[in-house]
């Protein structure tokens, strides 16, 4: 999947402090500060690929990987923009 810039996105976020890079790299990422039910929230927009799209058509699975030892709350959705 690719990072994209969305219309809603007003801010970006850099690799956590004392991130290394060196181990695994960790780009900019655009984000929308918004708010669900109240609660604030961070939207990223992603693209997947040409070839991502067959594998999704063949039946595959989307996999979120959190990185560290635990899953904060999280979601996953569909937007036609």
């Amino acid at each position: 999947m690719n990072k994209h810039q969305h219309h809603t996105n007003n801010d970006v976020l850099g690799a956590p402090k004392d991130w290394d890079q060196a181990q695994l790299p960790c780009s900019a990422l655009p984000i929308t500060r918004t708010e669900c039910d109240g609660i604030p929230a961070v939207v990223s927009y992603w693209k997947p690929t040409e070839n991502e799209v067959a594998i999704l058509a063949a039946g595959g699975s989307i996999a979120l990987w959190v990185i560290g030892s635990t899953m904060p709350p999280v979601m996953l959705a569909v937007d036609a923009q």
